[in-house]
């Protein structure tokens, strides 16, 4: 079981957390407050951007007369609450978690995300202490378009990208991943469903719903 890889990489919103739906609200109502609808392409263009990048983004390209901090601040107190109080993590993530912590795996997370929000959703989910090393983008140069925050996550755990599964619901993180020398697992959410088909062809794995990691089948069990 797992015998080749020592750690598993996970992103946080869609695919651990149930929390994109946060996030399209957000765009929602920020830009609607300025008098704009989201564009079709500006989600997938900013996935795999962090806080600071994607504000940087979404000055220039509605010309807004903002400050990067400004906007950031504004986003972080939108989805606080939502975060605290609403947001869950995905079905059987938990029974996941702590199945590979049962087999000695080291487990990671690198996120876009601030900790003010997840640490707080995690912990009252009950799942932030499964976790041994937390990055963000934040702590690297580029976004997750890059491979950089894999590869600082995997150095956290003194564990090498070859010994590391990152498991990323957007197209832009698998290749990243991939990229940096990391095996990866696409994870399906409804959020990034225009992806999904070219997601499975880029991972080296795929799932659907987690509790399917749990199956004699599972890939996990033949690694």
């Amino acid at each position: 079981m797992l015998e080749n890889k020592k750690a598993v990489i996970f992103d946080l919103d869609g695919t651990l957390l149930d929390s994109m739906w946060v996030w399209n609200q957000v765009d929602i109502d920020f830009l609607g407050k300025r008098g704009f609808d989201v564009p079709p392409d500006y989600p997938k263009v900013i996935a795999a951007m962090g806080f600071h990048e994607t504000a940087e983004y979404t000055i220039k390209r509605f010309d807004l007369k903002e400050k990067v901090k400004d906007v950031i601040a504004e986003w972080d107190r939108m989805a606080a609450q939502m975060y605290h109080e609403r947001v869950q993590i995905k079905p059987y993530v938990r029974e996941v978690l702590e199945w590979m912590r049962q087999q000695g795996i080291h487990l990671g997370v690198a996120t876009a995300s601030y900790r003010t929000l997840f640490e707080p959703c995690l912990r009252r989910n009950g799942v932030f202490e499964y976790f041994e090393a937390v990055t963000e983008t934040s702590e690297v140069e580029r976004g997750k378009g890059f491979p950089d925050i894999y590869i600082k996550a995997a150095e956290k755990m003194n564990c090498l990208p070859e010994q590391c599964l990152v498991f990323e619901d957007i197209t832009k993180g698998i290749e990243a991943a991939r990229t940096g020398g990391f095996r990866t697992v696409a994870v399906y959410d409804p959020a990034a469903q225009a992806e999904w088909e070219e997601n499975t062809k880029k991972a080296d794995y795929h799932i659907v719903k987690f509790k399917e990691l749990l199956e004699p089948s599972s890939f996990l069990n033949r690694l």
